[in-house]
């Protein structure tokens, strides 16, 4: 037991002096996506620039010595604890109505900020849910296996408030992997309040290089946001779906009757 215990400690050393030399340690997909930003759906919103990727991470040894400390762990019978990289930040709550596009299912979601990703990001974020901007916001632009985007206020004059205080950016520093929950943007300097999070099972790594930084991660209900309501498609005036020039003005007033079928979030609180 002693041997046992003892090389699960060596070992767990051994990845915290390795994740030690980097800002954080996180899985970044090897190669980009074959397709490119111009075959993607997607409107100009969504896509800027980024010249340096330099700081995308990636896992590699760090992810096999971390395989390697838990199997030893569980081995001996003892409790796994949680890494310094995985209880940063704060955990969310989002209540979800509508799944599938159907009233009365219902869900939950949580999501991890990661301040070491992107501390400004992060701090709109989670003053954002302070707050309860979220409550009520629908899922307007859901493009499976890529994308689903909110991020308008039901209420046109919060959003409003929030349409002139654009954040600088957060360098790039991890990938836009499955899970990982984006500000999206127009180009530098222009994040606000509009986030999507990234359902591609093989990550949109095509992103990384153009400025799309990470805030946090679903790190419960990933399987729920598979199940966000997609059939509205591309918003307008590429698609059917929702616009977002009459979403911001009018807020849940335009888009409830026109769009009744879209999952939302009900109610959005801190876990810890």
């Amino acid at each position: 037991m002693k041997t046992v215990i003892a090389t699960t400690l060596l070992v767990l050393v051994l990845v915290n002096d390795y994740c030690h030399g980097f800002s954080v340690c996180t899985s970044s997909s090897n190669s980009l996506l074959s397709r490119s930003s111009t075959a993607t759906p997607s409107p100009s919103s969504l896509f800027g620039s980024l010249e340096d990727d330099s700081n995308v991470s990636r896992r590699g040894a760090v992810e096999k010595a971390a395989v390697a400390a838990v199997t030893v762990t569980a081995a001996a019978g003892l409790p796994r604890v949680a890494s310094a990289e995985e209880q940063e930040g704060r955990l969310i709550e989002f209540q979800v109505a509508n799944l599938d596009g159907e009233e009365g299912k219902t869900g939950k979601i949580v999501i991890r900020t990661k301040p070491s990703w992107a501390p400004k990001g992060v701090a709109r974020f989670e003053e954002l849910t302070t707050q309860s901007f979220w409550d009520g916001a629908r899922i307007f632009r859901v493009l499976p296996n890529f994308v689903a985007q909110f991020g308008i206020t039901g209420d046109p004059g919060v959003q409003a408030t929030w349409r002139n205080r654009p954040l600088s950016d957060d360098p790039v520093k991890v990938s836009n992997d499955r899970g990982t929950v984006v500000f999206a943007t127009a180009g530098p300097g222009t994040r606000t309040t509009q986030i999507f999070i990234n359902t591609n099972k093989g990550g949109n790594g095509f992103l990384d290089k153009q400025g799309f930084s990470p805030i946090g991660e679903v790190v419960e209900g990933m399987d729920l946001v598979d199940r966000f309501y997609a059939g509205y498609g591309e918003g307008a005036p590429s698609g059917k779906g929702p616009n977002q020039g009459l979403l911001q003005s009018k807020g849940n007033a335009y888009v409830v009757p026109a769009f009744p079928k879209l999952t939302y979030f009900s109610k959005a609180s801190f876990v810890n």
